[in-house]
């Protein structure tokens, strides 16, 4: 155990002068007595996990309560211990706090885009209602990294993409660089081991002569700034690897051109002094053009201030300065918790509120955003936003986007002037609406009463507000169309059945279908399926099947094949009948004809299911495939499949592969599966903006035994992260890669 609590009590009492710290010991208490007998993997007490969070958080300065609940943040979860005792002997502040972790601690962020869609929406409300809950969740999550070498590697890699998309974004957006930093440099460490151990070794090669320069360039500038009467505390700055990584990766530097392996920290005690103290940087050494940025006039989103500057140091290596305040150090470092306590006390902190006020709008357009894949995709942009500052005509700041556009801007100012916006003038010229705004610029918006969005609009705009109001205002207008159209469609449909949805019986059957499909009402069903989200024909399918009536005495229409058939198998008409060549065997049946399902390409090797169509054979799924799970609620439907071994075919596999984006990586894979003779016959490259790459390979092959090697070659390619063949999904679902 590295923290013991009498160390955490004099680090919150020194933080909170004058505070009660009595519960910490009796919280301490509490927590060994509930976790008593429990281990952890490492084979540590679990005392240990409580005590190392508590420590954090002493360590971010916050306040009695908080760091309480961390001691405490498990004893609900992980024990007999209810929330009632933990407010009967703590108080409901205390409760609250370890309520609002536990709820939490239940999160089990996976690839599957709803349930993590949800329980993101349960963070930021959690968020919203108290911050320090997310404070402790950090907290939690910094020491699991910490310790993560005890999990399963499948675990490790999960919890550090888990990390890297999403707590370590958080802590950012909270202005934690302390954390942020610990929790990326964690991350990569299991994520790309080789390079991470690879910049470990330069960055301690170089450390010796580092710390030679930096004491000559600190000697010098501190006794340039004692000449001008200024006082500064100046320090080295600390390196991150991840952040090396980046710059490595992405802007495609060697690490001799890394300009923050050699930094300063300059502490100085006022703004005066920090612009004083950039004078006197910059006579001793000349700056580089395009590397100065003031954060300091103009904090960024998460209030982070602080002046940047990169000057040609002595022999003339760059040396990256930052100067600040120790008020902006402490923001720096601590973010949100830094001004915790203003709001504790009660008083008014301008600063605590406009850290929230990104928190507040996603919370306003989350509840707009009803498709799972869509929130968290907005959500992770912006996490990860890189910021434009723009002045409105009065000269007022407003942050967005990096890449935004006037239609951005508009929205920003208000939803009705982006509603009305009708052109833009940006520093006094008219620009087309698409205009990639920059930093600096003046923007003013041209509206007009009739003016109205335009559906073009969402492929120009870049933050996920304007996305958002802008679906919003085009699913008013349009829903009332949707309504009509889908009700005709419907309608049309139903009456070759002889079926009615206007009479009571058809529509009490039309609401249940409605709930079956997790629709508020059977308008919003119809609403769907006039805007083209639900067939009409799998709808009528289903009232069919409710109303038990068969559709034998149909004219024209056909309704879907699941669960709408009738109860016999329908054999394929003769003239379709012939011997299957896709390797294939239908058991007791030698000429029916029989094709592979695309949704999840099974090959030999794979166990596998038959489901007998309406008039295109027998269709052959993997038998973990969502589609044939739903198949076999029609078990009459199902016909026993196997493989023919004497049958000489190729088949089908789709692969994802996840990596570190580099030159020459695409090349390389594709070399590796070409000498593995294999025919590739699609590809798909996307990368993100944290630049790891997802590459999709469709390719043939001739049997399950060729492709665990291709699989083994392609992981063994720098860094690549893994190589998995693509998991079946269900129709309209999200795909996911899954290890054989």
């Amino acid at each position: 155990m590295t923290c013991s609590i009498d160390e955490i009590v004099a680090i919150v009492g020194r933080s909170n002068p004058g505070s009660d710290t009595s519960m910490l010991h009796e919280a301490y208490d509490f927590a060994a007595k509930a976790h008593e007998g429990q281990m952890r993997l490492s084979g540590e007490p679990f005392l240990v996990h409580p005590v190392e969070v508590a420590g954090i958080l002493a360590d971010l300065h916050l306040d009695p309560a908080t760091v309480t609940a961390g001691l405490l943040h498990d004893v609900v979860e992980d024990s007999h211990v209810s929330l009632k005792e933990i407010r009967e002997r703590f108080g409901e502040e205390v409760a609250a706090l370890v309520d609002g972790v536990t709820k939490l601690g239940k999160i089990k962020l996976d690839s599957m885009a709803e349930q993590q869609s949800q329980n993101m929406r349960k963070m930021l409300l959690a968020m919203a209602k108290d911050i320090r809950v997310i404070l402790i969740k950090l907290a939690d999550r910094l020491h699991n990294m910490r310790t993560l070498d005890f999990l399963p590697a499948e675990k490790q890699r999960e919890k550090a993409i888990e990390t890297m998309e999403i707590y370590a974004p958080l802590a950012h957006r909270l202005g934690i660089s302390s954390i942020k930093w610990e929790l990326e440099d964690l991350a990569m460490s299991y994520l790309d081991p080789r390079k991470y151990e690879q910049i470990r070794k330069m960055v301690a090669e170089s450390r010796d002569a580092r710390q030679k320069y930096l004491e000559t360039v600190i000697g010098t500038l501190t006794e340039e700034l004692a000449a001008v009467g200024v006082s500064a505390d100046i320090t080295g700055r600390p390196k991150h690897f991840y952040s090396i990584y980046q710059k490595m990766s992405q802007k495609g530097k060697d690490f001799n051109e890394i300009y923050d392996l050699i930094a300063l920290r300059v502490i100085v005690d006022s703004v005066k002094d920090c612009y004083g103290a950039l004078g006197t940087v910059h006579s001793i050494w000349k700056p580089m053009p395009g590397r100065f940025k003031d954060y300091v006039a103009m904090p960024k989103f998460n209030m982070y201030q602080s002046l940047h500057t990169t000057v040609i140091g002595p022999a003339g290596r760059p040396l990256e300065i930052q100067i600040r305040t120790e008020e902006m150090h402490r923001t720096a470092e601590y973010g949100i918790a830094a001004h915790w306590r203003y709001k504790e006390g009660g008083h008014s902190d301008e600063s605590f509120e406009e850290r929230l006020a990104w928190l507040r709008q996603m919370l306003e357009w989350q509840t707009e955003l009803k498709d799972p894949r869509e929130f968290m995709e907005a959500l992770k942009i912006d996490l990860f936003e890189d910021e434009v500052f723009v002045f409105t005509p009065k000269g007022d700041v407003v942050s967005l986007r990096k890449g935004s556009t006037p239609i951005d801007f508009a929205y920003a100012i208000h939803t009705e002037v982006g509603n009305r916006c009708v052109g833009a003038k940006v520093n006094g010229a008219i620009v087309p609406l698409n205009h990639e705004l920059q930093m600096g610029d003046r923007v003013d918006i041209l509206t007009s009463k009739t003016g109205a969005p335009s559906r073009d609009w969402l492929a120009i705009v870049k933050t996920s507000s304007a996305r958002s109001k802008i679906r919003t205002h085009f699913s008013k207008v349009t829903r009332e169309d949707d309504l009509s159209r889908g009700k005709d469609e419907l309608q049309k449909i139903v009456r070759k059945h002889g079926l009615s949805i206007g009479s009571s019986v058809g529509a009490r059957a039309l609401r249940s279908i409605a709930e079956e499909m997790n629709f508020t009402a059977s308008e919003d069903l119809l609403a769907a399926i006039g805007a083209g989200k639900v067939s009409a024909k799998m709808v009528v399918g289903r009232l069919i099947k409710l109303l038990s009536v068969t559709p034998e005495g149909a004219k024209t229409a056909e309704p879907e094949p699941v669960g709408l058939l009738p109860t016999m198998p329908m054999m394929p008409p003769r003239s379709a009948r012939r011997k299957s060549q896709t390797g294939v065997r239908v058991k007791g049946v030698d000429d029916l004809l029989v094709r592979l399902a695309h949704c999840c390409n099974p090959v030999p090797g794979d166990p596998i299911v038959g489901f007998v169509t309406r008039g295109r054979g027998v269709s052959v799924h993997r038998a973990d495939c969502p589609n044939a799970r739903d198949l076999l609620k029609t078990p009459e439907r199902i016909i026993e499949v196997e493989w023919d071994a004497a049958t000489s075919t190729t088949y089908q596999v789709e692969i994802v592969i996840e990596a570190r984006d580099r030159t020459r990586l695409l090349h390389e894979i594709t070399a590796v599966l070409a000498e593995a003779g294999v025919n590739v016959l699609s590809a798909n490259v996307a990368i993100d903006r944290q630049g790891i790459a997802q590459m999709r390979f469709l390719f043939e092959l001739g049997n399950m035994e060729q492709l665990n090697p291709v699989l083994v070659r392609v992981r063994a390619i720098d860094g690549v992260f893994d190589a998995q063949r693509m998991m079946p999904v269900a129709s309209g679902s999200r795909r996911r890669g899954s290890k054989q």
